[in-house]
């Protein structure tokens, strides 16, 4: 491809659809090597971000979400709960704080919060802010009076994920449409909360929707700060119990192409990562993932032990990062396009022609 270069990336302000897809489709050694470079000029590639998720109100969920072990209408045979107290919440979270990790998520399996529970998840937020971690919630749909709320409470990061292509959504959920997602992206952005936001290959998807789903988000107004690649997690009892598994290869492409487009957010390797090899995983931080998520359950699925993850860090000669660790600013909207700060400067600039 000509005249590509991680400069040419990092200034990017909008994306086609055609050209990232002419990205994920360069050779796999010249998109990787891209990739990296990119993450060199933003991040410390020997450093990786440690979260942990809780679910803090688990099933009966309204939402037919075709992938999803929480909705009341699959037969995942998963029963469901009240909202935790606030209490077990920062307990846990002083766990999660000890065993490394810097960044707290909390979800709750709602479409949307209602008001009665709000001064509980208030709460939660203001606990773990005071433990000095990162707060981050997913509740569903937000109105901007609830987001107000999260945010003068100190929540930092709100998850909402796209899941995948607009044009492929309809085919994964039907209780709640791709507009009102975005909808609520543009609701916590205006109130200063920064973005979550990613999706789940393997909904019976193809290339051209991972790409259009990267562009979605890449194109926001403001790129998410952590963009999370999931891998489905075919869970017996819903619609998707029986999708066929991603590809490797095409999974690591995914994750150097949301590098390039968004180059100084996180990109979280999440769910999915018990069906991966240590050297699929390693592929994927080389490609440019830096976060996972930490503990043995994410949300209502496996996760790989704690002591599986740091052995594998420390095979990498990887790093954890510590809270509030991020990357340079993005220059303003009007400045002159070109190279960002680079965190490293000891490789090579490509140029893949």
């Amino acid at each position: 491809m000509k005249d590509l270069d991680p400069a040419a990336a990092t200034g990017r302000i909008r994306w086609t659809a055609d050209e990232a897809r002419k990205v994920m489709d360069l050779p796999f050694m010249e998109l990787l090597y891209l990739a990296q470079s990119v993450h060199r000029q933003n991040f410390d590639p020997n450093r990786i971000q440690l979260s942990r998720l809780l679910s803090i109100k688990t099933g009966g969920c309204p939402e037919d979400c075709s992938y999803c072990s929480q909705s009341a209408r699959h037969g995942s045979g998963l029963s469901a709960s009240k909202l935790l107290e606030v209490e077990r919440v920062i307990a846990e979270a002083k766990k999660a704080r000890e065993a490394g990790a810097t960044r707290y998520c909390m979800g709750a399996a709602w479409r949307s919060p209602k008001e009665r529970d709000m001064d509980a998840v208030v709460a939660m937020v203001q606990g773990v802010k005071a433990l000095g971690m990162e707060t981050c919630m997913t509740l569903g749909m937000l109105d901007a009076g609830q987001a107000r709320r999260l945010k003068d409470a100190g929540l930092d990061y709100y998850n909402h994920n796209v899941d995948t292509s607009e044009s492929h959504y309809a085919n994964v959920v039907t209780t709640r449409s791709y507009a009102e997602r975005l909808d609520t992206l543009a609701v916590v952005q205006g109130s200063g909360i920064k973005v979550c936001s990613g999706g789940i290959l393997g909904l019976g998807e193809g290339q051209q929707d991972r790409v259009e789903m990267l562009v979605t988000l890449a194109n926001l107004p403001e790129p998410p700060d952590s963009v999370p690649v999931n891998m489905l997690i075919a869970i017996p009892g819903t619609p998707l119990e029986g999708a066929a598994p991603v590809d490797p290869i095409d999974f690591v492409r995914t994750i150097a192409l949301a590098r390039i487009m968004m180059p100084q957010s996180h990109v979280r390797l999440s769910a999915g990562r018990t069906g991966m090899s240590d050297e699929m995983q390693a592929l994927c931080f080389f490609a440019g993932a830096n976060s996972i998520f930490m503990g043995e359950t994410l949300l209502t699925a496996a996760n790989p032990a704690e002591d599986r993850d740091m052995q594998l860090l420390a095979r990498l000669g990887v790093q954890p990062m510590a809270a509030w660790e991020h990357a340079p600013q993005a220059p303003a909207e009007d400045a002159p396009a070109g190279p960002r700060p680079a965190a490293r400067k000891d490789m090579p600039v490509p140029i893949l022609r």
